[in-house]
Formats: structure tokens, sequence, C-alpha cells
């Protein structure tokens, strides 16, 4: 057995997972199609936009979550940083890791307070919040500091749009071998032009239907 698959975490995870699947927004639904896909692109409204979603759990699929468990214990990752925690699921799936591997820390930002606070209860239903930190407000801000000077893995799940501007605060930190985990990252298409282009200093491929996986080289 590892941490995912016992108790106490399984039956949160398959708790909170239904708990996303169920839960929907008016503020979101009212929003048309055509004003999403401009609100997902924009990197000066992205603010407006996430705090419109504030109830919406916005998680990674379970199959995502699985792969991020396995990626952080395959490469024995110690120092693992996440843009977007929302309600706390892809940051189980990171700190069960780091439990398996031994220890480490996993450092989480995230602007909406109802949210933050949430996450805090799930970490401490978890028993594994004493491998995470989680920093409340703009990701531009709260991971342009006090960072490990070497991170074995990221993942990018916030404002979309911002993408690059986050992989721009932690590529100095970034250990060769690190891997990054980009969830929907359509939406950023200089960030795929950055992590796919020849000469970048990454290795860089789509992984099933929204995920881009990257690994830094040098």
């Amino acid at each position: 057995m590892s941490t995912l698959t016992a108790s106490p975490l399984a039956p949160l995870l398959e708790q909170l997972f239904d708990q996303a699947d169920a839960v929907t927004s008016p503020a979101f639904s009212g929003i048309s199609r055509d004003e999403r896909e401009r609100l997902m692109r924009s990197k000066t409204e992205y603010l407006d936009l996430y705090g419109r979603l504030k109830d919406l759990w916005l998680p990674v699929s379970r199959e995502t979550g699985a792969l991020l468990y396995m990626l952080a214990r395959g490469t024995r990752a110690k120092n693992i940083v996440e843009f977007g925690t929302s309600f706390g699921i892809s940051t189980l799936h990171l700190a069960a890791a780091l439990r398996d591997n031994g220890g480490g820390r996993v450092i989480t930002s995230e602007f909406e307070p109802s949210k933050v606070a949430k996450a805090r209860e799930h970490f401490d239903a978890s028993g594994l919040g004493d491998l995470i930190e989680i920093r409340q407000g703009d990701a531009l801000q709260t991971l342009s500091i006090d960072l490990p000077p070497s991170i074995d893995l990221l993942l990018l799940d916030g404002a979309k749009s911002l993408y690059s501007d986050i992989l721009d605060l932690i590529e100095p930190h970034l250990a060769p071998g690190a891997m990054i985990v980009a969830d929907n990252a359509d939406y950023c298409p200089d960030y795929l032009q950055r992590v796919r282009a020849s000469g970048s200093g990454y290795l860089s491929v789509p992984f099933a239907d929204d995920v881009e996986l990257s690994m830094r080289l040098r």
C-alpha cells in the first residue's frame, strides 16, 4: 500500500473528487463561451475570472492526479512547486508522493482566501499538512521569493495565461531532469511554443487530452 491508496487519503480523495463533480457555479454558467475563452487567455483579467470561479473546484482529473503521484515518486522528488491550489486535490497527490519518498515540501499558491481555508482543512484531514506550505495571494508575488535552490517538479494549474510568467520565476531553480506538468496548456500558446522549441532546454510532449508534460534538460 502507498499513502495514495491507503486511509485516510484514499477515501478523502474519493470524497473530494465526488464533491468537485457535483458543484456548479451560476457565475461561471453566466459567462458566454466566447467571453470565457477571452478571459482564460487574458494576462490582465485573470484575478477577476478566478474570483468569479471561487465556488468551482477546478481540480485535475483523477488520471492527472495519479500521474502527478507517479512522476513525483519516480523522480524521488523532494521539492515541488504548484501554481493553483484550488481546494487542494492535486496538492494532496503531490504530498502523498513526498511522504512515500521520505519527506520534502510542496509549495503551493492560491489567491482566493475561501479556497485557501478549505484546502487547509483537507490537508489537515489527510495527515499530510506537515509537507505542504500554502501561500495566499497572486502567484506572481508569492512564488517570486523564498524558493528552494533546487526544484524537482512544477505543476502549472492556475491562470493559464500566466504559465510562461510563472515558469520565468521557477526556471532558475529547476533541477536537471525536473518535470513540469501544465494542465490545459492550450490556453497559453506562448508557453507551448517556449517549451517545445528546439534548443529551449526542455523536452516536451502533449500527454492525454489536457496536459503538457515537459522535462528540464539542463
